[in-house]
C-alpha cells in the first residue's frame, strides 16, 4: 500500500490539494450530478466545508494527499479517495480511523452512488433514514447510515 499506514492531519495550505482529491473523486463516483453543481460544491468544500469538519487525510511516498476524511460531531461528513488510489484500503483505513479515534459513527451517503453505499454496507453500516433532498435542498436523495450496534463494539477492540 506504499506509504498509507500512516493517517496524518493537514493544514490550511493543503486545502487546494483536498480539493482537488473531492472533485477527482466525484467525477469518478457521481456521474448523476451536472457540472454546474460540481463547481458550486467544489467552491463550498474550499471555502467552507473544510473548516467545517476534523480533517484527516492519507498521503503516498511523495506526500501528495490520496484520500481524506472530516468529521464533525460523530458524524462522517465526508469521505474521498483520488481515484488512482481507490481500492488499495484507504477509504477503509480512513473509515476505521474516524470510527475508532474520532467517535463517528454515522454518514449521510448519496442514493445514487452505489459504489460508496456498498462500501459502507460492507462496512458494518445501516440506513436508518432517508431525505428526499440534498444538504443543499437540491434532488439527490440522501441515505441516512449507522454502524450497527453489534458492529461498534467488535471495530473498537
Amino acid at each position: 500500500m506504499r506509504h498509507h499506514s500512516v493517517i496524518h492531519t493537514p493544514k490550511l495550505s493543503d486545502y487546494q490539494e483536498l480539493t482537488r482529491v473531492w472533485e477527482a473523486s466525484v467525477r469518478a463516483t457521481h456521474d448523476f450530478l451536472p457540472d454546474s453543481y460540481i463547481e458550486l460544491l467544489r467552491n463550498l468544500v474550499l471555502t467552507r466545508y473544510l473548516d467545517a469538519v476534523m480533517l484527516i487525510c492519507t498521503k503516498d511516498a511523495n506526500q501528495r494527499i490520496t484520500g481524506f476524511a472530516g468529521v464533525a460531531a460523530g458524524k462522517i461528513e465526508m469521505l474521498f479517495i483520488d481515484p488512482d488510489y481507490r481500492g488499495q484500503g484507504l477509504g477503509k483505513k480512513l473509515l476505521n480511523y474516524a470510527m475508532q479515534h474520532l467517535n463517528a459513527d454515522e454518514l449521510d451517503v448519496n442514493e445514487q452512488n452505489p459504489q460508496a453505499l456498498g462500501f459502507y454496507f460492507k462496512q458494518g453500516f445501516e440506513v436508518i433514514g432517508r431525505s428526499e433532498v440534498d444538504g443543499m435542498g437540491q434532488p439527490y436523495p440522501l441515505l441516512h447510515m449507522r454502524l450497527r450496534q453489534n458492529q461498534q463494539r467488535s471495530s473498537h477492540a
